[in-house]
């Protein structure tokens, strides 16, 4: 029986799908992200990680002389020590495209939450009021007559791109080079100039750090919206607090940030005029089925030595 080490805080429904992966022979182990890092004990005998957010670093892969394989649930691994992986001749593979439909969708809502105000609208109804201020009123906002700026252009805006369309935005883009898509292909700084809503969708990497400095947040259009729902290091925050609370953006959607599980008392927690989220966009129960197969499949590969899905080290 192979043994994974799944760091991931599983619910009953989700541990009982786990518990099926017996009939091929991988037993999973579950170790909430909550708990930090899991102990070295229940990593002696693991022969695969399947690795959502909490870092994989080398202490821990020192600690599992039978590691094979560690499976990142979704995209990014800048939480993965590639160095010490590939020292140790551990593989690494990613899952691209398993989770684009849950984050197209996520990026959808924090656009939509953004532009009617949803954080005040829902604190206004809860606290007994019917209504806002009066400026607060006059500054709802539709995605049909917008245009929307996606930074990258993966698997995810080629699923958002259309919708965007069928709302009746107008949407561009910016990436390494241009798509065979029916959507403009722009620079950055055109981008930012010209879009009303701009949307990120790249991985963090050493170029992409900072990616909107306070530089490039100052070029953004007045008025403008910003949604990250790929990571928070992309973005200055501190230059991004500074043109919410200026007015220069009239609002954010963020489901990730630079220093995660993000702190209680961050002050953009404080605004109301940013939506945020737990940096969950990727997850629904049809994304996590999709990614369990692939790990599954990929485990039983790396063991065997086997081809993997999607290795990326």
């Amino acid at each position: 029986m192979m043994r994974v080490l799944f760091q991931y805080d599983a619910g009953p429904r989700l541990r009982a799908e786990l518990a099926r992966f017996r009939q091929q022979d991988i037993e999973v182990l579950v170790h909430p992200e909550s708990a930090g890092a899991p102990p070295d004990a229940l990593l002696a005998d693991v022969q695969a990680i399947w690795h959502v957010l909490q870092p994989v670093t080398a202490q821990m892969m020192a600690a599992a002389p039978r590691l094979a394989l560690v499976q990142k649930i979704g995209v990014g691994v800048n939480t993965i020590d590639l160095a010490a992986a590939q020292q140790r001749g551990i593989a690494v593979c990613n899952m691209p495209g398993t989770n684009s439909q849950a984050v197209a969708e996520m990026a959808l809502l924090l656009m939509l939450s953004a532009l009617r105000q949803q954080v005040r609208l829902d604190r206004a109804c809860r606290s007994g009021a019917w209504s806002v201020a009066p400026q607060y009123l006059e500054g709802f906002g539709e995605l049909a007559g917008r245009t929307v700026g996606l930074v990258g252009f993966g698997e995810v805006p080629r699923r958002l791109a259309p919708v965007l369309q069928a709302l009746g935005a107008d949407v561009i883009y910016t990436a390494r080079s241009p798509k065979d898509v029916p959507w403009p292909c722009v620079s950055l700084d055109q981008l930012l100039a010209r879009a009303d809503v701009v949307s990120l969708h790249l991985p963090l990497t050493d170029a992409s750090a900072q990616l909107l400095n306070a530089e490039r947040i100052a070029r953004m259009k007045a008025g403008a919206v910003l949604v990250n729902t790929a990571r928070g290091a992309l973005v200055d925050e501190a230059a991004l607090l500074a043109a919410l609370g200026s007015g220069h953006l009239a609002a954010a959607g963020l489901d990730v940030f630079a220093e995660e599980p993000v702190a209680a008392d961050h002050p953009l927690l404080a605004l109301d005029n940013v939506v945020v989220a737990p940096h969950l966009a990727w997850l629904t129960n049809e994304t996590l089925s999709r990614s369990l197969s692939i790990a599954a499949r990929n485990t039983l590969a790396a063991v065997a030595g086997g081809e993997l899905e999607f290795r990326v080290a």
